[in-house]
């Protein structure tokens, strides 16, 4: 089964925190502070492999994280970088935030390598505190939390030209006749299971890319027959060819077909419904009915509307040039700008993997704040100091601590408790 969709987590590497410490030597007995800065965090970056044409891998593995900043040493030692990790790709792929489905970005058009999530800032040894007031500062700022996020990834194929109809209608034929692509033919519903590329080469170096979507049917839009697979690898085409088998020789409608489609199309997405579209009238070497010609029919139904209909032969290969040079103008009179999914979705929207605190209120009334957060801030800061607790002050504002005390109803003067420490409350 082709994968062309899946969701996996992704986290970045965490800033190393920065270390406390003092100088120890012989004959150095008021050494001053040499605790070193930690290292960042590590990065996650998603990388094109030309190689990769499914999301197939992503199926065993869901979970992506970069490697934490290492914790800075003693004698001013700088804390060892974290490493990035790198995910590879096919080109064409879309990755959304899983929460709110916007793009984050498209690997696609020359846009081949990405940091996603950038990993935490290493924090301050106690080296960086040291002032003329303050010789001695027994606080070290910890590392910036990592980020993570659950991500989509979609694969769209890149390609100028769709190829659509209901199952059995001989897209895979044309396909293998008009390019070099070599999909599997045979004769049952959802022949194709994958999107199948190929290039049109024509004369004086045009051409154009053409996908073979595989078969609809009614109800796609709604994920119908997987429908949702392939309907999502038409939108980054610019023109439709709808093939229909002009012969019925499965018994359907083709004029019925055809409004089938686009109603599905429209139901997926209008703007895809509104690109420019031409009719591809199959197996007319097995049109036998003398009483009614059928491409004719189809002439009368969709030319006032602008559709150009040809009757072709995807076996013989009767009407493909004319077929293929009509679409080669319409693309030429368009934009030449492949479709780009542009960013929705920025980095301040990005979410700390952070550790957790919990805020609740006592039977004194005491608002009391624990968590693994504030017990790791509280061991590396020195409140007994005026610059200490300005860290702890700004700490408590950046990290969303005052908001949710607020929250939850908190006034001047109450009393907060974290661990050993009491102080009341005021703006």
């Amino acid at each position: 089964m082709f994968a062309d969709r899946a969701k996996i987590y992704i986290r970045a590497g965490k800033g190393g925190d920065g270390h406390v410490s003092f100088r120890r030597e012989l004959f150095v007995p008021n050494g001053g502070p040499d605790g070193g800065n930690g290292g960042k965090g590590g990065d996650v970056i998603f990388e094109v492999d030309e190689g990769l044409n499914t999301l197939t891998d992503f199926r065993h593995k869901r979970k992506y994280c970069a490697v934490d900043g290492q914790q800075g040493g003693k004698k001013k030692c700088h804390g060892a970088d974290g490493q990035d990790i790198i995910i590879k790709v096919p080109a064409g792929t879309v990755i959304k935030d899983e929460k709110t489905g916007k793009v984050i970005t498209d690997m696609s058009n020359g846009n081949n390598s990405e940091i996603i999530l950038k990993g935490g800032k290493g924090g301050l040894g106690n080296m960086n505190f040291a002032t003329p007031t303050m010789q001695a500062p027994k606080y070290a700022q910890p590392g910036q939390p990592s980020k993570e996020l659950e991500v989509t990834l979609e694969l769209k194929v890149i390609a100028d030209v769709g190829l659509v109809g209901f199952p059995n209608v001989g897209k895979s034929t044309l396909l293998s006749r008009v390019t070099n692509a070599k999909p599997k033919i045979a004769n049952y519903h959802f022949t194709t299971l994958n999107p199948n590329l190929g290039v049109v080469d024509l004369t004086e170096g045009k051409g154009f890319v053409i996908a073979d979507i595989p078969g609809l049917i009614e109800g796609a839009s709604q994920g119908i027959g997987l429908g949702h697979e392939f309907l999502r690898h038409i939108e980054r085409t610019k023109v439709i060819i709808h093939m229909v088998d002009a012969a019925s020789t499965e018994g359907r409608d083709p004029i019925e077909d055809i409004y089938t489609i686009n109603q599905e199309l429209s139901n997926y997405n209008e703007q895809i419904a509104m690109r420019p579209q031409v009719i591809a009238a199959n197996k007319i070497d097995v049109i036998y009915s003398e009483d009614e010609d059928p491409v004719q029919k189809l002439r009368d139904e969709f030319e006032p509307k602008g559709i150009k209909v040809f009757a072709i032969s995807a076996v013989s290969g009767k009407g493909l040039k004319e077929l293929l040079f009509y679409v080669n103008e319409l693309l030429e009179g368009l934009d030449p700008e492949p479709i780009i999914f542009e960013k929705e979705f920025f980095e301040e929207e990005i979410r700390l993997a952070d550790e957790p605190y919990t805020i609740e209120i006592d039977e004194d009334g005491i608002y009391v704040v624990e968590g693994p957060k504030i017990d790791k801030m509280l061991g590396y800061t020195n409140l007994e100091s005026e610059k200490g607790f300005a860290f702890f002050q700004r700490f408590l504002k950046d990290n969303g601590i005052l908001d949710e005390l607020e929250k939850a109803g908190i006034e001047e003067g109450d009393t907060v408790r974290m661990y050993g420490l009491e102080f009341d409350y005021y703006k």
